[in-house]
């Protein structure tokens, strides 16, 4: 059980996300190394940080995420950081027995029919998503952790323009931080998301001007129409 003495330190901090939880208070006391404190593509540097702070939980977000044809441009960066690092910080957390929470994507599913279960068969979409499952497969391995599945974007939507024919689970960075901090304590594979909207019908709130277009006829079948996933686990652990 988590205490006000424990340390959560979250990989990843400065990115958008991380920018958002520095922002928020935790009743622990929260660490957000940078990659000169904490590099994830080395073991040595990991270790000794995590020696030096000893930390209860560490959220490990860090990673190569957009833009998405950088994963199909450069794989081998991709495999470094969302891979090899989060394989990486899993062996550490063994190591020193830290609870490890993932943040994993809803792009290791099929993205095809959608409702996706945390036990529905795993078949990724696009090279970032295949990134991802990587880093999954080790963590799977660890007991002590936790993956959150994560369809989540900044506020204000940042695109003028916003798909009408595409699925899927988007909650705002904001909205994410309560939710997150109720599943601390979980282990296992849970989805975190709002409930299922097109993309244009989840931007329109926010964003009144936003613009109707179609995945379908702007990429031509290469970009996925159903993502979203059942959120029934989620719901039911917030209860």
């Amino acid at each position: 059980m988590l205490k006000s003495k424990h340390k959560i330190v979250f990989t990843g901090g400065s990115g958008r996300f991380g920018r958002v939880l520095q922002e928020s208070n935790f009743k622990f006391k929260t660490l957000f190394p940078n990659k000169r404190q904490l590099d994830i593509t080395s073991l040595k540097s990991i270790e000794r940080y995590l020696k030096k702070v000893k930390p209860k939980i560490l959220v490990h977000m860090a990673g190569l995420s957009r833009p998405m044809k950088i994963h199909d441009q450069n794989p081998i960066k991709s495999i470094n950081l969302n891979i090899s690092g989060t394989a990486n910080i899993t062996m550490m957390c063994a190591k020193y027995n830290i609870k490890l929470i993932y943040f994993s994507t809803l792009y290791v599913y099929p993205c095809k029919k959608g409702n996706y279960t945390e036990e529905d068969a795993l078949l990724p979409f696009n090279n970032y998503g295949w990134s991802k499952l990587g880093g999954e497969t080790s963590v799977h391995m660890y007991k002590n952790s936790l993956i959150l599945r994560i369809c989540m974007t900044e506020k204000p939507f940042v695109h003028k323009e916003a798909f009408a024919d595409v699925k899927t689970n988007f909650i705002f960075h904001d909205e994410v931080v309560p939710i997150f901090k109720k599943l601390l304590n979980k282990k296992g594979v849970i989805n975190l998301g709002g409930p299922v909207k097109t993309i244009f019908n989840f931007a329109k709130k926010n964003k009144k001007d936003v613009k109707k277009i179609f995945a379908k006829k702007t990429f031509k079948g290469k970009f996925p129409l159903n993502p979203f996933m059942s959120l029934k686990k989620m719901n039911k652990l917030l209860k």
